[in-house]
């Protein structure tokens, strides 16, 4: 039978009663359980913290000693408990060592997808479709009118400028992924990466993730040539710069709103779409669905009479 309270949103955050632990939990607990190494999925200061070995590295470099009291990394399709829970990670596809988190009490299987994609992206694990009686899916992008364009084409888009670009991207994930298309489909380009990406790139490669080349900014480099240099910075240097002269500019995302005013838009989104979403539960082959994330009206409008669908926030 499926516990309708198996998890419940708490200021703290998603819990589960039944093992006495957290997903993702937005304050330090005793035992947190963290799909990825997003800010706002993995903070520091948890006493236990189970996770991949990669989430692990990523929140020792962000949190330094305040990362947890103890980690316990597990890999892949390995089953531990917590209590009476008994959880297995499968990768998710968001960024590296991300997980969905797959619980069993009681014979009834929970998934809880974190933030994921299905789409192929050699920077991290691939997707895995798993079996599930409830899957709580994000719903970041849940909305029929919303269809992520293919990343290859996006990328493409840079190669009909020689100016110098200013790339605007998130530091852990989208970065990587996004010097691995650069490297493969803009081979004129000349990638420099912000300091504060760097360490994060590091982390990649030494899991064995080739990312392909890339320099550390050098400013005589950007100010002595004024084509086909592409510089890659973190949202706050992005919009910290929003009257850099001499570069065309250009944010890495879903969001439509961070396109706006730009020179080139560039739609590249490591979300599921509506598209994804449905595949993800066509194949999951769920008794009910659970969203978080986002809004899942236009889910649960869609399977109206079909299959039941719960809104948990």
């Amino acid at each position: 039978m499926i516990l309708d309270d198996f998890i419940t949103i708490t200021p703290t955050g998603l819990y589960c009663v039944y093992g006495d632990f957290y997903l993702d939990p937005q304050q330090p607990v005793k035992e947190a359980v963290v799909s990825h190494a997003h800010g706002d999925h993995a903070v520091g200061g948890s006493q236990n913290v189970y996770c991949t070995a990669a989430t692990e590295s990523f929140m020792k470099h962000r949190y330094r000693k305040f990362a947890a009291v103890d980690f316990h990394a597990k890999k892949y399709h390995e089953t531990f408990k917590i209590s009476e829970v008994a959880i297995t990670f499968y990768a998710a596809g968001h960024i590296l060592g991300s997980a969905q988190v797959l619980m069993e009490y009681q014979g009834v299987r929970y998934l809880y997808t974190g933030d994921y994609k299905i789409e192929p992206d050699s920077s991290c694990e691939p997707f895995e479709f798993v079996q599930a009686d409830v899957l709580i899916t994000e719903s970041t992008f849940a909305n029929p009118e919303t269809k992520h364009p293919s990343p290859i084409d996006e990328i493409k888009k840079l190669n009909e400028t020689n100016s110098n670009i200013m790339l605007g991207s998130y530091a852990l994930g989208k970065s990587q992924r996004i010097i691995q298309l650069l490297n493969e489909y803009c081979p004129t380009k000349n990638v420099m990466v912000h300091h504060s990406i760097m360490p994060f790139v590091k982390i990649y490669e030494d899991y064995g993730i080739k990312i392909g080349n890339y320099k550390m900014y050098d400013r005589k480099v950007m100010k002595n040539n004024h084509e086909h240099q592409v510089y890659l910075v973190p949202p706050m240097v992005f919009h910290s710069y929003h009257k850099a002269i001499n570069v065309v500019r250009a944010f890495a995302s879903g969001w439509k709103n961070l396109q706006q005013q730009n020179g080139i838009s560039l739609y590249i989104s490591d979300h599921a779409d509506w598209a994804a979403i449905l595949e993800t539960i066509e194949k999951v082959k769920p008794e009910q669905v659970w969203t978080l994330h986002g809004d899942g009206k236009q889910l649960k409008e869609y399977f109206e009479g079909r299959l039941e669908v719960k809104i948990l926030n």
